[in-house]
């Protein structure tokens, strides 16, 4: 059967009676956090992905190419792909069009039929029709059989039947959508570095579709500043897919081989794999099936790790490159240093665990280990120079875990679950509740003293740190646990260090305080100081991140003035109105004062702007985009200069300069 042939059975497979219904859609608005995750901003950008989801899954089917995502002027989103169109005949069983079905029944669609799709992506299946549920507005256009389909909803129902309002020379699908304040109350305003994060990384596990992104609330200007009738937009397209992936998220990394080591096949199920050794020493692998990031891992991480460690062995030992290595590898002496995706596509995946992010498929072990296997062996036995390269980094990896654990042993022994034993310089709180604790990180000593001063020493600890704390980054895991300042963060918290097995599992059954709050000042320095200490948390105390525990103090930048009357600020545009308000029109007898640094307010100013749970802004850190995440600490934190300044030039706006 010819490609054409393929396709045209397909198209016909694909119809109103391909759409199969498995439960209702009642429980979505009143339980939504169960469906997308949360009612925040996470649970806002998951409304665009899920629409996103169908249409690459027309991609994997072979009928989609293009897909372009528009933020609009009201928040509002427009996913517009060239696939089929959804099916609008009439659906047998529901007595109604089967683009109503998909838009109105949960865990309603072409994807539960083996017939339509090989593979899909999303967990559940909840798809277009959760995003309905939960949407104020939304229009589905279908482009279909030479028509011009359109259906419009309010809060998942329907406002009419289908309709045909024209003509179509094309075939695709174009959902708009925007979401029920009702349901979103903290915001409904995307974030579009958020949304690109997504794409992009969709781009590169799905080669040769391109994915558009285009904000429609920011518009571009010439160099004279007039405007030019364009949004911000940006194509997201790879050619080579997992290779370029791995190129991106090892940043600015000194490599170890100068292309990545890569793998594509589909003989028991399609498997793609790439890696490659750089010489730091972070493991970063990320596992994905049917496009969805397994956090947890799974069968497939499983199977690549199993033949990554067999085959490196084995080469080592055939090649008699161990000979001097005086005592026994470990399994996470082969990834340190390594970069890794690997990408594989089940029918029927099965997943466990807390997040619903771990692939239990039994069968794909052996296919992922046999596949990485036979794959690194070519590579080592064609590339020797390479494959020496990486081996040496691997006795490298396990001579610095045998000193990393002397250093660990000693941090375990510092750190005690009472306040006796604490950092000296900890003023620790009062009350012993975690959950009502919280443990501010201050820069220096002066501001420390302050923050002593000014805290509530009930539920308020505060631990300063000498200086800028070491980068992790850079640095073997012997001296990190050898860091005075890191080894006080570890004892004043409570937590005890990972195993050698698992060097960075927290036990965080005995962490001391469930607010970590890093304070430092509002100048380039302090950001310098905030980034190392993040550095250090996702590096080694990820969960506390995931946990939702680490926040970031938000210090005013300016202190305005007129008599008696006093404003803080904490922008520039919040210091123009400031002075405008209290000079009435004009700055006479107004008087800003820019707060160069945490020592230099009282501490009763500390407390009011920055540490009063009453009155304080404070940041949540949290991983939305761990790939993306893992790239720019990489990046920032890394050798290579041009990329990390490109980074600091493309967000310049950020950065308070002082003349």
């Amino acid at each position: 059967m010819s490609e054409n042939e393929v396709k045209n059975s397909a198209e016909e497979q694909y119809s109103a009676s391909s759409i199969q219904v498995l439960e209702g859609l009642e429980a979505v608005r009143k339980r939504p956090s169960m469906y997308i995750g949360d009612i925040g901003e996470r649970g806002l950008h998951h409304l665009v992905y899920e629409v996103v989801d169908n249409s690459i899954d027309e991609a994997l089917a072979g009928f989609c190419t293009d897909i372009e995502v528009t933020i609009n002027e009201d928040n509002s989103i427009t996913v517009r792909d060239n696939g089929r169109g959804i099916p609008t005949g009439m659906h047998e069983k529901e007595h109604k069009s089967a683009l109503e079905v998909v838009l109105t029944v949960l865990h309603a669609g072409g994807k539960f039929s083996k017939d339509s799709y090989k593979v899909s992506g999303g967990l559940h299946g909840v798809g277009v029709s959760c995003v309905n549920a939960l949407s104020d507005y939304l229009k589905a256009e279908i482009h279909r059989e030479g028509k011009v389909f359109v259906q419009e909803y309010s809060k998942g129902k329907p406002f009419a039947d289908v309709k045909v309002v024209g003509e179509a020379s094309d075939t695709g699908t174009i959902i708009s959508f925007h979401p029920d304040p009702e349901i979103f109350t903290v915001t409904t305003v995307y974030k579009y570095d958020t949304l690109a994060a997504r794409l992009r990384e969709l781009a590169y596990l799905n080669k040769g579709i391109k994915l558009i992104l285009t904000d429609r609330r920011e518009s571009l200007t010439d160099e004279n500043g007039n405007p030019t009738g364009l949004f911000k937009s940006d194509v997201f397209y790879s050619k080579e897919g997992l290779k370029e992936f791995v190129n991106y998220l090892d940043g600015g990394a000194e490599r170890l081989t100068e292309q990545p080591i890569y793998l594509e096949t589909d003989k028991v199920i399609p498997i793609e794999i790439a890696m490659q050794y750089n010489t730091g020493y972070s493991e970063k692998i990320y596992s994905y099936v049917n496009n969805i990031n397994t956090i947890e891992g799974g069968t497939h991480l499983q199977g690549f790790k199993m033949g990554l460690t067999r085959t490196l062995k084995n080469y080592a030992d055939k090649n008699n490159l161990l000979a001097k290595l005086k005592f026994d590898l470990a399994a996470d002496d082969f990834r340190e240093g390594l970069t890794a995706v690997i990408s594989v596509k089940v029918a029927e995946p099965q997943f466990e665990g807390q997040t619903k992010t771990k692939l239990g498929n039994s069968e794909v072990v052996s296919a992922v280990s046999q596949a990485t296997a036979s794959a690194l062996e070519a590579y080592l036995e064609e590339n020797p120079k390479d494959a020496r390269a990486i081996v040496e980094k691997v006795i490298l990896a396990a001579t610095a875990r045998h000193a990393a654990r002397k250093a660990r042993e000693m941090v375990q022994r510092k750190t005690v679950m009472s306040g006796a034993g604490m950092p000296g310089k900890l003023a620790d709180c009062s009350l012993r509740d975690p959950e009502q604790c919280e443990l501010f990180l201050v820069e220096g000593d002066s501001a420390g003293g302050t923050a002593k001063q000014g805290r509530d020493r009930m539920t308020q600890a505060i631990l300063p740190l000498r200086g800028k704390i070491l980068n992790v980054e850079k640095a073997m895991e012997h001296r990190v646990f050898e860091s005075e300042e890191i080894r006080n963060i570890y004892t004043a918290l409570g937590v005890t260090v990972g195993t050698e097995d698992d060097h960075k599992a927290l036990n965080l059954s005995k962490l001391r305080y469930h607010k970590v709050i890093i304070m430092t000042d509002a100048d380039v320095d302090g950001s310098h100081i905030a980034t190392l200490i993040l550095t250090f948390f996702f590096r080694y105390m990820q969960d506390l991140i995931r946990n939702g525990y680490v926040y970031l103090a938000t210090p005013p930048l300016y202190l305005v003035k007129k008599g008696k009357e006093e404003i803080y600020c904490w922008t520039d545009s919040e210091r123009k109105a400031a002075t405008e308000k209290l000079g009435k029109g004009s700055d006479k007898g107004v008087t800003v004062q820019r707060y160069k640094g945490l020592g230099e307010m009282s501490d009763v100013q500390l407390w009011e702007t920055t540490m009063d749970p009453s009155r304080r802004l404070l940041r949540q850190v949290t991983i939305d985009n761990a790939a993306e995440a893992e790239r720019t600490f990489s990046m920032l934190m890394g050798d290579d200069v041009p990329p990390r300044r490109e980074f600091i030039e493309q967000n310049a706006h950020y950065a308070n300069v002082d003349a």
